[in-house]
């Protein structure tokens, strides 16, 4: 008979370090966290609709006319028109979004091998333990946004959605 784990003191040792990650490799910030998160949405799943992305984001479709508008003067992503409806445009990502995502994940995992770098052999040896439990649980965000359920603080995720496909 085995007891279940409590996942919330990882889960919390998890969340406090992503909140401290994002402020320590964010420096300086040349973009807003939506913003980041909105190409790099763009990058994951395609061009969208802007309602589709503010959808996504959990903003209003103005706020994110607003951003779309500040991404694209970046020249970070390009709107044409959706062929489905003369009405709508879709947002895609541009060769210039591309490099700059790349770029800046670069640089905040160099800025944070900086910290890695200090930790006692012990310290590595069980971070490196944990880096397969630590991409699953990318992937699994991952999912999550992609089914559209965010994933918030009161969202579950169904089994069916949250499980790896084999």
């Amino acid at each position: 008979m085995s007891m279940e784990r409590d996942p919330r003191p990882a889960a919390e040792a998890v969340y406090w370090l992503s909140a401290a990650v994002i402020r320590y490799t964010s420096q300086p910030r040349q973009l807003s966290l939506t913003g980041l998160s909105t190409l790099s949405a763009l990058e994951r799943r395609g061009a969208h609709r802007i309602s589709e992305l503010a959808a996504l984001q959990g903003v209003a479709q103005p706020s994110m006319t607003v951003l779309v508008g500040s991404l694209e003067q970046a020249g970070f992503v390009a709107r044409r028109p959706d062929p489905s409806d003369g009405r709508a445009v879709l947002v895609s990502l541009t060769a210039e979004g591309e490099l700059f995502l790349g770029a800046r994940r670069r640089a905040g995992a160099e800025r944070l091998s900086e910290l890695v770098g200090r930790l006692t052999p012990d310290e590595l040896d069980a971070l490196a333990a944990a880096v397969p439990a630590l991409l699953r649980l990318r992937e699994l965000q991952e999912e999550a946004m992609d089914s559209g359920s965010g994933a918030g603080p009161n969202t579950k995720v169904p089994a069916s959605k949250a499980k790896r496909s084999a």
